[in-house]
């Protein structure tokens, strides 16, 4: 019968190039660990790897076991750790939310179907709010996490913000519009388009963050006749209805007849924030710490 043992002597043995440096590694004689291959191949009837005096070889069928007994590994752990998290309790449903401006692109889709599959007993329910409304209902209970285009203007005791990415800011206008035709655009002279989206006096967010950018510049936003802080505002952008300064993210659903415009010198900035309770239970708080690491991992 072939051991767990003799699968991951035989991985390292191939990983470290030899058995000294493998035996080194797990702190076992070189000959023990030469004896255990010596059962595998005996067990398995056939050779699995060759070697001389510097160095060794897999032969065709130590390669194949090699690539699954990394598998198997790998497998074993992952289910350690899911066992551990629901023996400790980690199923339960998780409430997540996002800003229109947040869109859920592969890479984040991604790193959720990761989670996912880290988390087996998580339920994820998925759903939209503005930035700031998502803070005020984590802090109420009525949400989990959320993920938040920066600012937020209202603050609470029991939030907290990490940030999560770094996005350019590009100018959204129809195909139809004059300046659909330039190859990037200041700041500046933007002062008289009229904007699809402009603040809530009572909301941070990205129209927020935009107001000031265009302050900043000597102007604020000329208010178009029709305002929409959704994503619906690209289809009134492709209307020719006004112009925006959105993510570059929002390539990705943009109607056919909207164009992006670079912005002048590319330091113009948003950032994305996932919002959390600073104490929440123990299933958000990991799935929380998870996500952040997924999608910022120098954090």
């Amino acid at each position: 019968m072939i051991s767990l043992k003799q699968f991951k002597y035989f991985v390292e043995i191939v990983e470290a190039g030899s058995y000294s440096r493998a035996a080194e590694k797990l702190y076992i004689a070189q000959s023990a660990l030469s004896r255990q291959i010596k059962e595998l191949e005996d067990e398995l009837q056939t050779q699995l790897l060759t070697r001389d005096s510097r160095h060794i070889e897999l032969t065709p069928a130590g390669q194949l076991f090699f690539e699954r007994s990394k598998r198997i590994l790998d497998d074993i752990d992952h289910t350690v750790v899911q066992a551990r998290q629901v023996g400790l309790g980690a199923q339960g449903l998780i409430r997540l939310q996002h800003s229109s401006s947040v869109i859920l692109t592969p890479a984040l889709t991604g790193a959720l179907r990761r989670l996912l599959t880290e988390f087996p007993g998580v339920t994820l329910e998925i759903s939209m709010a503005p930035s700031e409304d998502q803070t005020m209902d984590i802090e109420e209970g009525r949400a989990d996490i959320g993920l938040i285009r920066m600012p937020t203007l209202r603050k609470y005791p029991h939030i907290q913000v990490r940030e999560l990415a770094t996005e350019r800011l590009v100018v959204a206008v129809s195909q139809h519009s004059p300046l659909a035709a330039l190859d990037n655009i200041e700041l500046a002279d933007l002062r008289d388009e009229a904007f699809i989206s402009i603040p809530h006096k009572s909301r941070g967010g990205l129209s927020y963050l935009v107001a000031n950018l265009c302050l900043d510049h000597g102007f604020f936003p000329k208010q178009a006749r029709v305002l929409s802080r959704k994503s619906s505002q690209l289809s009134l952008i492709e209307a020719n209805l006004g112009i925006a300064i959105v993510p570059e993210c929002m390539r990705l659903m943009a109607p056919a007849g909207v164009r992006f415009i670079p912005l002048s010198g590319g330091g113009l900035l948003t950032k994305v924030g996932l919002a959390s309770r600073r104490q929440a239970e123990p299933l958000v708080s990991a799935f929380a710490e998870a996500l952040v690491r997924e999608l910022n991992p120098a954090s």
